[in-house]
Formats: C-alpha cells, structure tokens, sequence
C-alpha cells in the first residue's frame, strides 16, 4: 500500500481530499465514502498524527470527528449496556478493553474488523493516563486515531473510547493533595472535551490499610472519587451519560475484599448524593484485584511468570456490584495470563476486561519485527531508563519491563512499519481467541439495544475555514 502523505497546510490537507471530501459552512461533506475509508482516511490520519503545523492537526481532527458522525462511527458510552446488565436483562459475557499503545489506526481496524466477522460491538479501546505520557498520545490524538480506524474499517455503531486509570500518585498526593487533585480533575475535563465517553478512576492508590475499618481505609478513595464523578456529570455532553468505572484495589497489591467493596460504594453514593445530588448517576463498574500485575512478571531468562488468579474473588465481587445496579467487577492486568484461563472470566460474570502488554508483546516478539528496531529499541532503554533496573534485573527483564517507554520515541517507525500487515495478522487472531473465549459474539443486537449515541457536530476550525475561503 502506498504510504500515507502527511500535509504541512489545511489547505493542502483538503486538498489530498479533493474528489472524496469537502467542507461547506460548518459540515464535512462525503462524496466518495468507500474512497474515504480506503485512502483519504490515511491521508488525514497521518497528517492529525505527525504534521508539525498545529493549525494542520486541529483540522484534521475536526475532519475524523465530522466523518465518524457522518458514517455512523461516532465516540459513544457503554453505561447503559452496563446498566442493563446491572439490572439483570443481560449476561454470561465479558467486555474486553484494549490498550492500544502504538499502531493505534491500524490496530484500531484490526480489532474491528474481526467484531464485525464476530457481529460483536461489545468492544472498549482505552489509553491510561500513563500510557498518553510513554507513548506520546494525549487524548485529542488517540481518540482521533481511533475513530480513524473506525471510519477505515466501516464500522457502524459507536465506538467506546475510554480513559483508563485515571489515577492519584500516591506519593505525589502525600506531598501536594489539591495539587494532585487539580491536575486529576483537569485530566478528566480535557478528555470529556475531546470526546471520551467512557473514564476509569483509579483513587485506589489512595487506601491506607493501616487504618483501623474499612470505611476510614477508603474513605479518601471514594470521596475523590465521587469529586471526579460530579464533574463527569456536570461537564458530559448532552443525551450522553459517560460510564464511570471505580477502584478499589490496586493491581498487583492484596486480593479486594467484599467488606472493603461496601464500604466505597456507600461511602460514594453518600459523597455523590452530596456534591451532584440523590439523582446523579454514579458508577457502572468497580476494578478489583484478584492477583494480577500490569504487564505480567518477567523471569530472568525470558518469559512471564504463572499468575494464581482467585476467580472465587471476582465472581463474588462482581455479585456484589450487580447488588448495587452496577455491571459488575472488571479485571486489570490480565493480557499476558495464560490462553486457557479466559473462558472463565464470563463464567463468573466479570463484566470487563483490560488488555495490555500482551499486544505490545505479540508486536515486539514477532518474528517480522525488524532486528535493526529491536536493537534501536533496547538501546534506547539501556540509555534512558535505566534508572528503573532493578538490583536483581537480567538484562531481558529490565528491557521487558521499560520498552513500552521505547513507544512514543519510536512512533513515527511503528506506524510505518513494512511488515506491520503482517503482524496485524496475528494481532488480529489475538483478538478473536480472547473476544470468542470472553463470549462477546453476537452482542451487536445487545449493543444496539441499549446504547443510542447523540449526533454532536462541531464547528469548523478557523483555519478550515480560511482555507475554504481562498481555496
């Protein structure tokens, strides 16, 4: 396939869609869809994405928002799914929600496309707060590379979009709380304007077991977090009600208990009663921990080590969520656990999943990645993190560990990789073993059921306009 071109104007940017898309007033008008999805769309993609004019990258993203509100691809919410299934009317099926670090247009496509062959819109891609710094995608970029995707592989239906672990540093907070606070309420506005429909909140990180009950244990848990979910709701768009996740147990610390579950869904819906009022809509879902670790544990000669996964635990928990209206427990961590354990998360009713590292390792250790960006790679992480080795780290473990911050620096040559299709072959087999073992085949009736999405336009920029103007 011919490689992209990346425009250094708007002009010359609605230029590359000339014969495909144009602009009049305010509206992005579609004359040639099926060229759109399979060419213009790449133009504009990478233009939003590696253009070093700010006025070309504002347009673009004006252009992926506009398409995907005219093809019928637009960022929506999974709350009233999750809803539903809180009140019993759905079951038996787990949500996966990907992170998608790098490659995030193709990946996006890959991942679609196989929901399409599985009828499946039951599908969540997600960025933590986190992952935006190491891999260089701040919201405005990595929703508009999403619904790029989208456009690509003619989806239809929305598209959920989600901010993962939005999260309070601990030690950062112990020294600077309002600060911390500030910046965490600043990270959810910025992602609502944008677009997000869906944002995860990580206050877990916050509990103190030290403290003599439960409730004082997460009290500044749930009362942050019932800060962010009043302004969620206050700041959501119109006829969209954004599906807000909770934590409570931070991944790769001691196993969530049902007592410690309670005590922060009561201790929220008090604070939210009282800062948003008795009919603000809360939580959809609460993330526990049950064993996993982000990323997996690297053994010393390759590899990651076996995970005891307490299933009792979350098939308990999420019982619980479902006892408060909410859809259930959702499960960090989980992309690099073993094949044969997946089955089981709908078995229990889990009611999401996230997924990581496992797809960044699926691209790193393929056998098509090139040997001189391997090498690249791991150079840069012996020459800028290696602050983060461990006394005890091999080799191996220290560069598993730290090239996922190899991602952003090396972004423009991810993106352009020659032999990319060819991973995405494999990637894409990923994602239909875990969604068929998650059983989220045949869910698009389900989807289409519950969700409506409003249609949300929005202005052109000025520079879109000027250049209609002296086009």
């Amino acid at each position: 396939m011919t490689q992209p071109r990346v425009a250094s104007t708007p002009a010359e940017l609605l230029g590359l869609l000339a014969g495909i898309a144009h602009v009049d007033g305010d509206r992005l008008v579609i004359d040639d869809a099926a060229a759109f999805r399979a060419g213009g769309i790449r133009d504009v993609i990478w233009s939003a994405t590696f253009s070093e004019d700010a006025s070309t990258v504002e347009a673009a993203r004006w252009i992926v928002w506009e398409a995907s509100q005219e093809l019928g691809c637009p960022s929506g919410s999974i709350h009233e799914l999750y809803m539903a299934r809180g009140r019993g009317e759905v079951r038996g099926f787990t949500v996966p929600a990907i992170n998608l670090r790098t490659q995030v247009f193709d990946m996006t496509q890959a991942i679609l496309r196989v929901h399409q062959e599985l009828d499946s819109a039951a599908i969540i891609l997600e960025l933590a707060r986190s992952e935006q710094e190491y891999t260089y995608q701040r919201p405005g970029e990595y929703i508009t590379s999403v619904l790029a995707g989208a456009i690509a592989a003619g989806w239809q239906g929305p598209v959920f979009v989600q901010g993962d672990h939005y999260q309070f540093n601990a030690k950062k907070y112990a020294a600077d709380a309002d600060g911390v606070t500030a910046t965490l309420h600043k990270a959810t506005s910025d992602a609502l304007a944008v677009g997000y429909g869906n944002i995860d909140i990580d206050s877990s990180t916050l509990v103190d077991l030290s403290l003599p009950d439960v409730d004082t244990q997460q009290r500044t848990n749930y009362t942050r977090a019932a800060e962010l979910s009043a302004r969620i709701r206050a700041e959501e768009a119109d006829g969209l009600t954004v599906s807000i996740g909770g934590e409570i147990g931070e991944v790769g610390k001691e196993n969530s208990t049902e007592a410690e579950l309670r005590a922060y869904l009561d201790g929220y819906r008090a604070e939210l009663d009282r800062l948003a009022g008795v009919s603000a809509i809360g939580l959809s879902k609460v993330s526990v921990q049950t064993g996993t670790s982000h990323g997996g544990v690297p053994l010393p000669g390759g590899g990651v080590a076996e995970v005891k996964l307490d299933f009792g635990t979350l098939e308990r928990l999420s019982a619980v969520c479902r006892s408060y209206g909410l859809a259930g427990a959702v499960q960090h961590g989980a992309s690099t656990l073993p094949d044969e354990l997946f089955h089981r998360f709908p078995q229990v009713e889990t009611a999401e999943i996230h997924l990581a590292t496992g797809f960044q390792n699926t691209l790193y250790d393929h056998a098509a990645f090139p040997a001189e960006l391997h090498e690249a790679i791991e150079a840069w992480c012996f020459a800028n993190t290696l602050d983060e080795r461990g006394p005890n780290d091999s080799d191996s473990q220290f560069v598993y560990k730290t090239r996922k911050k190899a991602l952003g620096p090396n972004k423009r040559a991810l993106w352009d990789l020659a032999t990319k299709e060819e991973i995405l072959v494999d990637q894409a087999a990923k994602v239909r073993y875990l969604s068929e073992q998650l059983g989220v085949t045949g869910s698009r009736a389900m989807v289409e059921r519950y969700v409506t999405t409003p249609v949300r336009h929005r202005p052109a920029p000025a520079s879109v306009r000027e250049a209609v103007a002296a086009g």
